[in-house]
């Protein structure tokens, strides 16, 4: 949300609706809308011209209002900046593409050595080294923003710069009170979340590795393992992450991406991020479409070659059933746990797909954490859960209206995977019937059928 408005942003959205509309006639996965809050950012103010800034030149940010770079001096529109700052700090611009280190300083002024130079341009955003900002993870803004969420009917928030689980507590609990079903990403992008990892990941609903501001507030060599770190506690809470942020950076430009971006989200794959993502690439890039199709193949290519590489065993052997994890459950979710672990074995053994039923998407998700080899395509009869799903590692939902026969609701949904050349005739599924709602079983009964495709 830090550009556009919320007109330009709702065209967006209906945009997705009417595609979604047309995908749910052809029996095809859905498009999720997540919407990304600005957070508090920090920012230099407007300049009259630009400033080339050489290497040893002085500058000062001010929190006084009115310079526009006269005599090097730049606003910075946070009044608290002259207290987070000390001496010997290290202001980042842009995520260092420029570098200021902190010489004195006042109640209203930062005096700098321009350590890294460039053109300063207006409304840069600053980051100081290893340091978040005294300010409140959700703005005035955010809130305003998030409003508009519910009345669009967003599926994700992404909330920006989140210190502790308190705050991802208090936007979970505002949208259950707006009977909004959306769920609640954090994205890890300061030195303060880091501090307090484990316990925002515990409140979320899932996250997203945001490397740029990361790599801007802490030493970029810790970006790649803090990246691995974020992906291993999601996997075994078994909340969906995202890795985000410079992934085809050079394809704003470019045609074509380096080899070392096709790296990078090979990394990403490998680690078991369940979504990689794209952003200024497809925001204001000349190559949108061509970044998403480069992203989309290198995914799938890396993806593909894990299961004969042994990779995809490794990444689901970091996921095996932990009877002391499973004593912190209650029962039920401890059964459904098992019986998910359980499901994947027998799908991995005998090589087949799985196809889950479900209202809530629950084990949809819970099969997705073990990292089947094959497909999971969760049908569903609720067009937001379907929706959901689509962040999911593995999942591939689809939309079905359930009838009270089990049996024809089963060759309904083998028939549109049948029909959309997703399965063929005589090939062995898994069909899983569990859950945390019911559907065509007692509360106790937990069961899965291995059933060929009939021809």
């Amino acid at each position: 949300m830090s550009h556009g408005n919320h007109e330009s942003h709702m065209k967006v959205v209906e945009v997705v609706r009417s595609y979604n509309r047309r995908a749910a006639e052809r029996h095809e996965p859905l498009v999720a809308v997540m919407l990304d809050t600005k957070g508090p950012e920090v920012r230099s103010g407007d300049l009259s011209d630009p400033l080339l800034l050489k290497k040893g030149d002085k500058v000062v940010l001010t929190t006084v209002d009115g310079s526009r770079g006269n005599n090097n001096t730049i606003t910075v529109n946070y009044s608290g900046f002259t207290d987070d700052v000390e001496v010997g700090d290290h202001v980042l611009v842009d995520g260092g593409l420029m570098s200021f280190v902190v010489e004195t300083k006042t109640e209203t002024t930062v005096s700098c050595r321009v350590e890294d130079g460039g053109l300063m341009k207006s409304r840069r955003h600053l980051n100081v080294r290893g340091k978040s900002a005294n300010l409140p993870s959700i703005t005035t803004k955010d809130w305003e923003d998030i409003e508009f969420g519910i009345q669009a009917g967003v599926d994700f928030y992404a909330l920006s710069f989140v210190k502790d689980a308190d705050i991802v507590r208090e936007l979970s609990e505002f949208l259950k009170s707006r009977q909004s079903e959306a769920r609640v990403l954090v994205k890890i992008e300061s030195a303060d979340s880091i501090k307090n990892l484990y316990s925002i990941l515990e409140a979320s609903d899932g996250a997203m590795v945001a490397r740029g501001d990361l790599g801007a507030e802490l030493p970029f060599e810790e970006v790649p393992i803090l990246q691995k770190r974020i992906i291993d506690i999601c996997r075994k809470m078994g909340k969906p992450v995202i890795v985000a942020t410079n992934m085809l950076e050079s394809m704003i430009e470019n045609p074509t991406p380096t080899r070392a971006e096709v790296s990078d989200i090979a990394v990403a794959v490998r680690e078991g991020a369940d979504a990689v993502m794209l952003s200024g690439e497809t925001a204001f890039g000349a190559y949108a479409l061509k970044s998403l199709e480069v992203m989309t193949t290198v995914a799938e290519r890396i993806h593909d070659s894990m299961g004969s590489s042994g990779d995809l065993g490794l990444q689901r052997e970091s996921t095996l059933l932990d009877l002391n994890v499973l004593a912190q459950f209650e029962t039920g979710a401890a059964m459904s746990h098992t019986f998910a672990y359980h499901a994947t074995l027998l799908s991995n053994t005998i090589g087949t797909p799985l196809v889950v039923f479900t209202r809530k998407g629950t084990m949809a998700a819970l099969l997705s954490q073990y990292r089947p080899f094959g497909l999971i395509f969760a049908f569903t009869d609720n067009p937001e859960v379907q929706r959901r799903l689509a962040l999911y590692h593995g999942v591939h939902a689809l939309g079905l209206d359930f009838s009270d026969d089990a049996e024809e609701t089963f060759n309904r949904a083998l028939g549109v995977l049948k029909g959309k050349g997703l399965i063929h005739s005589g090939q062995q599924v898994a069909v899983v019937r569990s859950g945390q709602q019911p559907i065509w079983r007692q509360d106790s009964t937990h069961l899965i059928q291995v059933k060929p495709v009939p021809v």
